[in-house]
């Protein structure tokens, strides 16, 4: 049987954003989010929240997820990766999965069905061993600027004429979740794997949120998504 864990990842000392990861989000702390979404999803055998934090585990327990253990010393500075935590979750637990999926607590637009597409692709069609959540950059990067001193130059300058439609389309990590065999991300130590499939958000449906102002904005898309949503 093919186990499938859900891992998400809330060290307790943001610094940009103090407490961010239950700070209050259109009503709610905002980890609930990603909490309840795993968990409408149906699809995971365990949904677990690695934390350093006790205010953190309580919060997330009362939202329906795991806190089997708190995240080692090690692992909760601000220099421990996401391959880092899951690591050390998938070694702690005695059960043994065959994926993982890993939703971080800010992933307010992620739905249920783009986790239950996600598994299907990845386990179903066995052509890849990781299902990574993308967005295409708003800007052809071909056409990326920079400073030299205070004159601003093109990097590429024989691309700054194309049509846009002529140059290669790009995309980001988008950070809203990454789906993956897990002895393929043991093994190669990162969650975008070598054969990686995109699963690709709209611009409109996802957002960093680092600062007060993304924060904000986050919360307009939310709004605007459901409002979308109701209309």
């Amino acid at each position: 049987m093919n186990k499938i864990l859900a891992i998400i990842p809330a060290r307790g000392g943001s610094k940009r954003i103090p407490r961010k990861n239950i700070r209050i989000f259109m009503g709610k702390e905002i980890i609930f989010y990603p909490i309840s979404t795993a968990l409408k999803s149906g699809i995971f055998d365990d949904v677990i929240v690695s934390t350093d934090d006790e205010k953190i585990k309580q919060i997330s327990e009362g939202f329906g997820a795991s806190v089997p253990f708190l995240r080692s010393d090690k692992n909760s500075n601000e220099f421990a990766t996401t391959f880092d935590v899951v690591k050390e979750v998938t070694n702690r637990l005695k059960e043994d999965y065959t994926y993982i999926c890993c939703l971080y607590p800010t992933s307010v637009f992620v739905e249920a069905k783009n986790l239950i597409d996600a598994k299907k692709d990845l386990i179903n069609k066995k052509k890849f061993s990781s299902i990574i959540s993308v967005v295409q950059y708003s800007h052809p990067v071909q056409r990326r600027l920079y400073l030299e001193g205070n004159n601003l130059k093109i990097k590429e300058i024989k691309n700054y004429n194309l049509r846009s439609q002529d140059l290669l389309t790009y995309y980001h990590d988008a950070a809203q979740f990454y789906f993956a065999e897990l002895d393929s991300v043991l093994r190669e130590e990162k969650l975008i794997t070598q054969e990686a499939k995109p699963f690709i958000f709209k611009e409109s449906e996802v957002q960093d949120i680092d600062n007060e102002e993304d924060w904000k904005i986050a919360e307009l898309k939310y709004q605007f998504k459901k409002n979308k949503i109701n209309a």
